[in-house]
């Protein structure tokens, strides 16, 4: 099984903007995902989200911040 972290960024000016990695160990791929939330949750971005996936297209984690000025 792979896990698949994707970043996504949704700026003020609606362009998105995403970025994945991909891990076989799920610990270190949920490390990831954190890490993520944790810049994600202090973000000047608009809109700030996260996903962990399987390989297979199952979502394990979501999570998303909502920034207004």
């Amino acid at each position: 099984m792979k896990y698949i972290v994707i970043e996504l960024q949704t700026n003020a000016n609606g362009t998105i903007g995403n970025l994945v990695w991909a891990f076989d160990d799920i610990n270190i791929a949920k490390s990831k995902y954190y890490a993520v939330l944790s810049a994600a949750a202090v973000s000047k971005i608009p809109q700030h989200s996260c996903v962990l996936m399987q390989n297979d297209g199952i979502l394990l984690e979501r999570e998303y911040f909502i920034h207004k000025d």
